[in-house]
């Protein structure tokens, strides 16, 4: 029986970067003599060990093969006779195929070191070709590292677009690793990979058709609303935000996509066109509620919210209550956030002052400090109908709102 750490936390020593998990291959053992030794079952689809003390997980060495389409179309096999050699070869990328043994000695028989010092994402053999969840991976670790595609790599990815492997992907999986993704470091390279293998016109097409659209060159320097997309995410990465917050700025202008282009590089009434495709878009891949709703609110109001400085104290009153400021506040803060990366996400942008989102915040601080609660309460003293309490209620909340919205705004004073 020889133990060697393998993988991601390999790759990530290797990088100088801190290991927050390991990953263990066991090679000449089966699983009846794990199970005597004291470690636990947990493997569903190949057998996985937990270790009796520490709790880390230990697989046994394995091959693969290929019997059916998709990620899960494949036959496990593991025997004490499976060597290091063979469970490293069925790995997707060089930088994820070295090993190391429990003297500390590297093993390395596909170069992935090379790799790691070129930055460099190639994959180790033609077996990367039979799990299109390869695809979505290498894409997201050139997003986490800034590392390049290996041509012959990206040639393969495309060949699998190509003859239908990426269709064969289940929507769960492709939200968890574009999730994963829009939290690396640099989350536009992700999407360009995809797009430059063919991938993101499969996966989201609303986003890939995003690429060549032009917009006002006044508003918009970068001009073509794919490139602004993504600058948006970059910049949301680089100021850290929620996952959520992500999201909505990657799906806020979809409607662009569908603006005639005997209209551009005007869109007029994209938000509209937005709030509907992002609903399809998330259905099919099954992205959280969180996610979903806000982004929706981002598509139909990012424009309103530009235009802070113009609005009514009315219309500010109307958009809090309609994106749920009162309930929700952190979401309202998230809210804002997308709002600002679609300002800042723009060829010379990202150090600009950006007010609009600062004079919501003061509109909001009034407006909350309105005692719906009082009065509520002096009404149904008032009111001997309570069928008419509901709307006199919100009539009245909504005009001391309005009232504290324009006193903050007007003067800094309430």
């Amino acid at each position: 029986m020889k133990t060697y750490l393998v993988g991601g936390s390999v790759r990530d020593e290797l990088l100088g970067l801190s290991v927050k998990d390991h990953d263990y291959v066991v090679v000449g053992v089966s699983p009846e003599e794990m199970v005597q030794l004291g470690y636990r079952p947990v493997g569903k689809d190949f057998p996985v060990f937990l270790h009796p003390e520490t709790q880390e997980q230990y697989a046994l060495a394995r091959t693969e093969r290929k019997i059916s389409r998709g990620y899960k179309g494949f036959e496990v096999f593991t025997s004490p006779q499976v060597t290091l050699q063979e469970d490293l070869a069925r790995r997707d990328l060089t930088i994820n195929s070295i090993a190391k043994d429990e003297e500390g000695n590297i093993i390395d028989p596909f170069n992935g070191i090379a790799d790691l010092e070129a930055g460099i994402l190639r994959h180790v053999s033609p077996a990367f070709s039979e799990d299109p969840v390869r695809i979505l991976r290498a894409a997201r670790f050139a997003a986490r590292f800034g590392f390049h595609m290996a041509p012959e790599t990206l040639a393969l990815m495309s060949e699998m677009v190509h003859n239908g492997e990426v269709d064969a992907l289940v929507p769960e999986r492709v939200w968890q690793e574009l999730a994963r993704g829009l939290m690396e470091k640099h989350p536009s390279r992700m999407f360009y990979i995809l797009r430059e293998c063919g991938a993101l016109a499969r996966i989201m097409p609303e986003v890939d058709v995003l690429f060549g659209v032009p917009q006002p060159a006044h508003a918009h320097p970068e001009i073509d609303t794919g490139v602004h997309i993504m600058l948006a995410i970059d910049y949301a990465a680089a100021k850290n935000y929620s996952l959520t917050a992500r999201f909505a700025t990657l799906m806020h202008d979809l409607g662009k996509g569908t603006t005639p282009p005997e209209e551009w590089p005007h869109h007029i009434g994209h938000e509209t066109r937005s709030i509907q495709l992002t609903q399809d878009l998330c259905e099919r891949i099954r992205v959280p509620k969180d996610c979903r709703d806000l982004a929706l609110l981002v598509a139909r109001y990012h424009g309103n919210v530009h235009r802070a400085g113009e609005l009514k104290p009315s219309t500010i009153a109307d958009m809090l209550q309609a994106v749920d400021a009162y309930r929700k506040p952190q979401r309202f803060e998230e809210f804002l956030q997308a709002c600002a990366c679609d300002f800042h996400g723009r060829a010379g942008y990202a150090a600009k002052p950006y007010p609009q989102a600062e004079r919501l915040k003061k509109a909001f601080t009034a407006a909350k400090s309105v005692d719906a609660g009082a009065i509520a309460a002096e009404l149904s003293l008032k009111l001997l109908d309570s069928s008419e309490l509901p709307a006199a209620i919100h009539s009245k909340v909504r005009a001391a709102r309005i009232i504290n919205i324009k006193a903050e705004l007007s003067d800094g004073k309430r």
